[in-house]
Order: C-alpha cells, then sequence, then structure tokens
C-alpha cells in the first residue's frame, strides 16, 4: 500500500472511531430544541460530519442535499475556507471586546455597511445573539420609547397567528403558532393576535383581493378594539417562514403600514428568514412589499449561520424620538456577546462573498424555474397549496379526504414525506403536514432539478400509502 493510501485509511479509521458512540452521547445528555419529551432518549438523529456547498454528509458517509439551509440560514454553502480564514484571522487578532467600554473595527464597520443595506432611515443598529434576541431588542426599544414619551400605557404589541418571532419570553410571547406556546407561560398582557393571514385558506369563491381587504379590516378591528393608545407597535414577517411560507396578499404590507402610520403604531418587520438573499434581496421590505418599517429584525443570513449573530436595525424617526437632552437616560439592554467581533467579522465577509458572486442576482435568475419544479407539485392528490418566493417553497399536503382530514393523519404524511426525501438523499423541513425548504443561495439550475427530481418521487410515494 502506497504512503499517502496508508495515512489516508488511518485517517478514516480514526474519524470512524472517533465518531463512535456520538448518537449514544447526544441521547443521554443533551436537550435538542423542540424535543418531543415522550420519547426523550429514544429518538434517533444522525451525526453529520461535515459540508460542502449545498450539501451535507453523515457518519456512514451518506451525501444530502440540505433543503432548509440549516435553519433557513447558510446564504453561501458550507466549506468555504475564505470565511474559516476570516474568522481564524479575527480569533487570533481579537477573540471578544466588551460591548459596554470599548468597540471593534468589524462591529462599526458592519453597522455601516447594514445601515447602507436598509431601506429608507434605517440607520442604527444594536447587535444581538440571534433572531428571538432581535426581536427582544426591537420590543424593549418599543417599550422604552413610549415610557421615555410618558405613554407607560401604549405596550401592546399586534401580531399575527402563524407568525414566528423566537424562543427567548417577549419573543415567544408575540410568535402565533399555537404548537409552540403548549406548556409554557407567555406575557398575554402585551400582545394581540390577527387571524391567520394565508390566501389558501380563504373560503371558495373568494377573491385574492377581498381576503386583502378582509385582512386589513382585522387590524382595523384590533385597533379599535384595543384602543390605539395602547398599541405600541405591529410586527410581521414579510413572509411567515415558519408557519409555511405564507406570503400574504398584495398590497396587505403597504395597507397595514399606513394604517399603523396613522395610529403612530411602529412597524416592526422580523427579516431573520427573509433578509440576506433568501428571496433575492438583501431585505424583502422595500424591494418586494414597498415598505420603510420603523425597525427590522435580522439574523440567520446575515453569517450565513457560521456564527450566531443577530442585529435589530432602528430608523431615524424612532431614533430621534428616543434620543437627545430630554431624554437623558440609559437604554439598558444588551447581551456579553453584542458585537461580538469575531461574528461581525464573519458577517462582512459574508456578504463580501454574496455581493461579489452576485448571489441575489442568482437567486432571482434561478427563482422561476424553483417556483416552477414547486407548482407542478400540485398534480398530486395529496398535495393541496404550494407556494413560496426566490427560493423558498412550502408543500402543504392534504391526503385524499381534504381539509378536515385529521390532525393525526397530517403529522403522519408529514413524517412519511419526510422520512421518503431523507432516503433518496434530501433533508426537508416537516411542519405537521408541511414540507418547507430553503436552500443555500449558491444552489445551481441541476441541483434545482435534482432536488425537485427527489421531491417528485418522495410524494409519489406517500400519495400511494395516502391518497
Amino acid at each position: 500500500m502506497a504512503e499517502d493510501d496508508a495515512r489516508l485509511v488511518s485517517s478514516e479509521l480514526g474519524h470512524n472511531q472517533g465518531l463512535h458512540g456520538i448518537a449514544e452521547s447526544d441521547q443521554a445528555h443533551h436537550l435538542r430544541p423542540w424535543e418531543h419529551m415522550g420519547s426523550f432518549r429514544q429518538s434517533e438523529r444522525f451525526v453529520v460530519t461535515h459540508g460542502d456547498g449545498i450539501y451535507l454528509y453523515d457518519s456512514s458517509g451518506r451525501r444530502l442535499i440540505d433543503g432548509p439551509a440549516g435553519m433557513w440560514a447558510v446564504q453561501i454553502g458550507y466549506g468555504r475556507q475564505e470565511m474559516a480564514e476570516a474568522i481564524a484571522a479575527q480569533v487570533m487578532a481579537l477573540p471578544y471586546a466588551s460591548p459596554w467600554t470599548s468597540t471593534t473595527a468589524p462591529s462599526a464597520r458592519l453597522a455601516q455597511k447594514l445601515a447602507a443595506l436598509a431601506p429608507g432611515d434605517l440607520n442604527t443598529v444594536m447587535f444581538t445573539t440571534g433572531g428571538s434576541t432581535a426581536v427582544d431588542t426591537a420590543l424593549r426599544t418599543v417599550h422604552f420609547l413610549n415610557n421615555r414619551l410618558g405613554r407607560p400605557e401604549k405596550k401592546i404589541v399586534i401580531a399575527r397567528e402563524k407568525g414566528y418571532h423566537g424562543s427567548t419570553y417577549l419573543a415567544a410571547s408575540v410568535t402565533g403558532k399555537e404548537r409552540d406556546k403548549s406548556c409554557f407561560d407567555f406575557e398575554d398582557r402585551l400582545v394581540h393576535f390577527l387571524p391567520d393571514v394565508n390566501p389558501y385558506i380563504r373560503s371558495k369563491g373568494m377573491s385574492v383581493a377581498d381576503w386583502c381587504d378582509a385582512k386589513v379590516a382585522d387590524l382595523e378591528r384590533a385597533i379599535a378594539e384595543v384602543g390605539a393608545d395602547r398599541i405600541g407597535a405591529f410586527i410581521a414577517e414579510p413572509i411567515l417562514c415558519s408557519g409555511g411560507v405564507i406570503i400574504p396578499p398584495e398590497g396587505y404590507h403597504r395597507r397595514t403600514l399606513e394604517m399603523c402610520r396613522r395610529h403612530d403604531i411602529l412597524y416592526i418587520s422580523d427579516e431573520v428568514v427573509t433578509g440576506f438573499g433568501r428571496v433575492g434581496h438583501w431585505f424583502a421590505s422595500q424591494d418586494l412589499f414597498g415598505i420603510e418599517p420603523d425597525i427590522i429584525t435580522c439574523a440567520k443570513g446575515i453569517t450565513s449561520g457560521y456564527l450566531p449573530l443577530g442585529a435589530c436595525i432602528i430608523s431615524d424617526r424612532v431614533m430621534e424620538r428616543m434620543t437627545g437632552a430630554d431624554h437623558d437616560v440609559l437604554f439598558p439592554n444588551g447581551y456579553t456577546y453584542s458585537a461580538h467581533p469575531v461574528a461581525c467579522a464573519a458577517a462582512l465577509k459574508n456578504i463580501e462573498i454574496i455581493e461579489r458572486e452576485d448571489l441575489l442576482g442568482h437567486v432571482r435568475t434561478v427563482a422561476p424555474q424553483f417556483q416552477e419544479r414547486l407548482s407542478r407539485l400540485q398534480a398530486s392528490p395529496i398535495v393541496g397549496d404550494t407556494r413560496g418566493m426566490g427560493i423558498l417553497g412550502c408543500i402543504e399536503g392534504l391526503t385524499g379526504a381534504g381539509r378536515d382530514t385529521p390532525l393525526e393523519v397530517q403529522r403522519a404524511m408529514g413524517a412519511e414525506l419526510d422520512k421518503a426525501c431523507e432516503a433518496r438523499g434530501l433533508i426537508v423541513r416537516p411542519l405537521i403536514n408541511m414540507c418547507v425548504f430553503s436552500p443555500a443561495l449558491t444552489i445551481t439550475p441541476a441541483q434545482i432539478d435534482a432536488m425537485f427530481d427527489i421531491i417528485d418521487d418522495a410524494v409519489a410515494e406517500v400519495a400511494a400509502k395516502f391518497a
């Protein structure tokens, strides 16, 4: 055996020996997010060893397309050497600096860059640890502002059913996914939910335009019921991603923003998923939906998931009302890892790569193919709806019995589709009877076809069991 071959075999043996027991250790000691407690310590997840581009590899050597790009996050794909080098260089130069006493070049440059990329007058950035803390910061900003203006009752947040905003206490309180709230307390005094905005659930014969009118009326009714003097903000995802890639009807965002302006209600656009290229633009608020919110929250794609980082971007209009001689008081919000220099360096390199490779333009180029392949799936008897934008997609299944199919059957169908996709080399994200995916922005036309070929086969297999 050649010396190089011997070293390779030795390396592989050592790697496999090092992985031995990982799954067992995970089951014994690791409480994972959204764990089913009835099967805790019994559920099994495959061990991921490395990634390359749009692919992940597991401990058995399988290569799988990462359909959700991690958790809607890995924009530039896995295995980027220059990202590793930028992160390592910053670690060696300065791995940490207290945001209470100093600033760093990466955080200052990133704040300037985000202000340039954000729409309108959103020019002030507070860095957080992720999306949940970015949303908490936005909500605390609303509270701080109204306390300083002598309006302590103007604190209620209008949110939407099926919206997802995070896992911290305030962010979870304004989240409208009912199953995420089971067995937890939340701050119901500070939130009022609007009904589901999904056009798919409108009654038969109702036009999308009429549906939009009805959804705008929901907000108008809520303001009248709660009182504008008690409502501090309206929080809305441009696309309700974790709710099933729900795209509100055309004109909805613009009209709700205008209503908020009339009643001095701040508009928070939660772009934790839609920011940084997922729909072909840096941010979806203005470029896709024609609005300039008061606050944007973002995370995930800001570093392509290479390191944790979030940001709350605040408009000049809001900052002018919070600052100045009449408001000489501390804004007591922040985190030990706010403006972390290594995370900020990763974000700067990530944005540089997206710009240099024109990944936003690439997404706009491949999106028609992506959405056309997605729409074809409606021909299946078990698919009730397909929807998406950019390279975001969702399949909503019904089974042959229609929308009244029992929940346990819908959940079983989603699990079967997940299993069938994984067996063919594709990871998707099952949400009860829905399947969502949002691959890396680098995905090629050939890889899009490969991904949907797998989904086509998987849907056909599940249809044979449930139709």
